[in-house]
């Protein structure tokens, strides 16, 4: 690619969802694409796990789902939880007007793969690991491409040239700051942080909710099979205070939130079992700029809240393939191209954000900051819990968000 960019030609700096999703729809329209993974695996276990109704319907679209779901996966078809020790049912996906109204739960990495070993069958796609993009390259003030190190090797750099670059790297994108896109940022204060951890499951037939609630404490478990990937919800900067008080009384505080995990709680023997998710919520005023696009977390970075961040990167990916296919079959995109992407996405993204931080500080932290102990659900809650027909309305912003994207460009 160094010898000099094709109009039509991508280069996707960062494999997670957005990027994979664009590299997969891009290469099936038969546009030339490489998507560059700084990491030699897909294995990291703070990536998200829920691939929500909307992404399922994507699959759907694209003749992917059944394949999809052959991989192993656990479905939730009803978003319950418990506060105060009392049982609570929020939202109802099944009657979602989808063909897979559930959340498939589902390792990240696995998730990556498959859409890797489905991208693999154009010879459009290319994927590159070990390939960690780190700065841009400029002619005339338009973006040409990437400055890209590989192996590890932090003198190796190796040039790439595209006709158009897309930042799909993540919350902390190194693209778009190189790209002076951080210039213009909006950060939305966010009072929580989550710690992450892996807890192996109790005896056989003794279940945890999803969501648990109890006074200052919020636990979130998510069944991987074998075991469930935690996340204990602490406020803002609380990690040191906790570490202070030792891992014996980290344990009992789980306890105390979730006792049915009293039995696995021993497995932790080392703080560094224990990983530290900063939640922040930002969101670039400007996502593109001539020869570059950002997309995800890259344009966007999302509170773990719903588990919402992976399906609106996924979303955001649909959208960009849907105005830019078109335009790459024909020549380079325009920034008018890359800003209608952006107004597309723009509006959803503000909703969802702003749900967001809402749940955040009207709720999350109310939790956290009360001492007194919870005796059973508030009564927006228990109504939701005993009027079932209510339980679609939330059941629809969880599982197919805001604006939902649907693919329109054909294979050629």
């Amino acid at each position: 690619m160094d010898a000099g960019p094709t109009p039509s030609s991508v280069l996707i700096a960062g494999g997670g969802p957005a990027g994979m999703m664009l590299g997969y729809l891009l290469a099936r329209a038969g546009i030339e694409v490489t998507v560059l993974e700084k990491h030699g695996d897909f294995l990291r276990d703070f990536r998200g796990d829920t691939v929500h109704p909307s992404t399922l319907e994507v699959l759907y679209e694209l003749g992917l789902v059944e394949r999809f779901l052959t991989r192993r996966h656990d479905r939730i078809e009803r978003a319950t939880g418990s506060v105060g020790g009392e049982a609570v049912t929020i939202a109802d996906l099944t009657h979602l007007p989808v063909h897979c109204p559930f959340i498939a739960l589902m390792p990240q990495w696995d998730f990556l793969d498959f859409l890797a070993d489905e991208a693999r069958q154009f010879r459009a796609f290319h994927l590159e690991m070990n390939a960690e993009a780190v700065d841009v390259i400029e002619e005339g003030g338009d973006v040409r491409g990437l400055q890209v190190r590989c192996g590890g090797a932090s003198a190796t750099l190796d040039a790439r040239l595209a006709g158009l670059v897309i930042a799909a790297d993540g919350r902390s994108s190194v693209i778009r700051d190189r790209a002076g896109l951080t210039r213009d940022i909006e950060e939305i204060g966010t009072p929580i942080d989550v710690l992450w951890m892996r807890l192996p499951k109790p005896a056989a037939g003794v279940s945890i909710p999803l969501g648990n609630v109890v006074a200052g404490r919020i636990f979130i478990a998510l069944n991987r099979g074998d075991y469930y990937q935690c996340a204990f919800v602490i406020a803002k900067g609380g990690f040191d205070e906790i570490r202070a008080r030792g891992l014996p009384a980290f344990r009992d505080e789980i306890v105390r939130v979730a006792p049915n995990l009293a039995d696995s709680v021993g497995e932790l023997t080392d703080w560094d079992q224990v990983k530290l998710l900063t939640v922040k919520i930002d969101r670039l005023t400007r996502w593109h700029r001539p020869g570059l696009l950002a997309i995800g977390d890259a344009a966007h970075a999302m509170s773990p809240i719903g588990g919402i961040g992976i399906n609106l990167a996924i979303q955001d990916a649909v959208a960009a393939a849907n105005r830019l296919i078109p335009v790459l079959r024909r020549g380079p995109a325009s920034n008018a191209d890359l800003a209608a992407v952006q107004k597309r996405r723009e509006w959803p993204t503000r909703v969802t954000q702003s749900f967001q931080a809402f749940a955040q500080n009207q709720i999350i932290q109310r939790v956290l900051e009360r001492t007194e102990p919870i005796t059973g659900a508030p009564w927006p809650l228990r109504l939701l819990t005993r009027v079932p027909l209510l339980q679609r309305l939330p059941a629809r912003f969880l599982g197919l968000g805001v604006r939902p994207e649907h693919p329109v460009s054909p294979a050629p």
